[in-house]
């Protein structure tokens, strides 16, 4: 079995691009006093850097991975970095049941990748 980059990068990018993505949708949440069209305007420019990586990540992926295989993927990281930006942005604490819920939800993609 041989590595290939481009089933690497992707996962590594996908990573990177939710963080600024959950920044962008959510990061606001721990300023509610700021104006809301501030939080707009800064979670655009968040959000550029988002695309910035999402558009090649899905570009190079794609020499691998089909499309429902790499929206599966996005889905499930957005999920795992969602959770670490609950409780270490948030504060907020995750109960079993979101635990479980995530992994039904990944026990689900799972069926994606499967041949």
């Amino acid at each position: 079995m041989s590595f290939s980059p481009a089933a690497v990068w992707p996962v590594v990018m996908l990573f990177a691009s939710n963080i600024f993505m959950t920044f962008a949708w959510y990061g606001h949440l721990k300023h509610k006093s700021s104006a809301i069209f501030l939080a707009i305007v800064v979670s655009w420019g968040i959000a550029f850097f988002e695309y910035c990586l999402a558009v090649p990540a899905n570009r190079i992926g794609s020499a691998v991975y089909t499309t429902a295989q790499l929206k599966t993927m996005q889905e499930v990281i957005t999920l795992i970095v969602f959770a670490g930006f609950s409780i270490f942005w948030l504060g907020e604490n995750l109960t079993w049941n979101h635990a479980i819920g995530f992994a039904l939800i990944a026990i689900g993609a799972s069926f994606i990748f499967r041949a």
